[in-house]
């Protein structure tokens, strides 16, 4: 099992290798970073002993090694768009897109497996048809479509609840949280539903898809003709096979989130990574992308490590096959 973890975790440095290579090449050659450093006023010999300074004569393997260096501790340079370190920008943007995403994933996950195994057991109820209806409509429908829709009903024709922004937020120690206030829960509900919608509808429908798979299995025939009750069924013996394939797919869609928090911290104002790497790619502030793609990739890799311990606690027949 140890060689299994090992194999995996050799698996995913490659991976983020990869990804901190991609971030160095569009840090490095993407403009020249000298030019979105300094002005026009600055003479040729000037921008001759920056390049020198800054070591981007040097040969490739020596410039990659020191970005992997620096990136390992969490240092990505300084914005060209405001002058400051990527990694303070990043410090403040962080919080609250972990805590749009956290909140998304729960709605997502614990919703869309619950209706999706209701849906898969009485699949003849009226309240299944009308589930399944608008799950339909949910994965059809764009998500900042979504939002527009939720920011009219709830934000401009109701009243309830504020159309952008974070609300009030509280300082803990340097991480900054909405979830201690009112204001801050107030204005992190049309966000989550938005960015957890499309989530929502794709795991309701993979969970009911693989649920009805399990119960016309042989051994669930056999399990009713031995006299066991439904719930020992559904829940003991079907719901943990049905939740092998639906756990990996979970764990992918998780790192989408990420993704589509640009879409919904865009429509929302929603001050997080997103909305950040959105102002970066317009200024084209290059080290702050190659920060956001980095971060991103982490977490894919961390994600999927995640998965596959979880593989290992519900399957037998792959701890078998760790051990040998």
């Amino acid at each position: 099992m140890v060689r299994f973890f090992l194999r995996r975790l050799f698996q995913a440095t490659l991976v983020m290798l990869a990804a901190t290579l991609l971030a160095f090449v569009l840090f490095n050659y993407v403009g020249d970073p000298v030019n979105n450093m300094v002005g026009q006023e600055v003479s040729a010999e000037e921008r001759v002993a920056m390049r020198d300074r800054l070591g981007l004569n040097d040969p490739f393997i020596l410039q990659f090694g020191r970005f992997i260096v620096s990136a390992v501790q969490g240092d990505f340079g300084i914005s060209y768009r405001t002058q400051r370190p990527v990694s303070e920008l990043i410090a403040e943007r962080l919080p609250a897109t972990l805590e749009l995403v956290l909140i998304a994933a729960l709605i997502s996950v614990a919703a869309g497996v619950g209706l999706g195994i209701y849906t898969a057991i009485r699949r003849e109820s009226w309240i299944s048809r009308a589930i399944l209806t608008l799950s339909l409509l949910g994965s059809s429908l764009p998500t900042f479509v979504i939002g527009i829709g939720l920011i009219y009903l709830f934000s401009v024709t109701l009243g309830w609840l504020p159309s952008f922004g974070r609300g009030d937020v509280t300082d803990l120690g340097g991480w900054s949280t909405g979830l201690l206030t009112l204001a801050g829960w107030k204005s992190l509900i049309l966000p989550a539903l938005t960015l957890s919608f499309f989530q929502l509808a794709y795991f309701l429908r993979l969970a009911r898809a693989e649920m009805l798979e399990v119960l016309h299995s042989d051994y669930i025939r056999t399990a009713r003709a031995m006299g066991l009750r439904d719930g020992t069924i559904h829940y003991k013996y079907a719901l943990r096979n049905a939740a092998l394939p639906v756990i990996t797919i979970i764990g992918l869609k998780l790192g989408d989130l990420i993704a589509f928090a640009i879409i919904t911290e865009t429509v929302f104002q929603w001050p997080g990574m997103g909305l950040l790497f959105v102002q970066a790619v317009a200024f084209a502030d290059v080290p702050v992308m190659a920060a956001y793609l980095c971060m991103v990739a982490f977490i894919f890799v961390a994600i999927n490590l995640v998965v596959d311990a979880l593989y290992l606690v519900l399957d037998p027949r792959l701890r078998v096959a760790a051990k040998s």
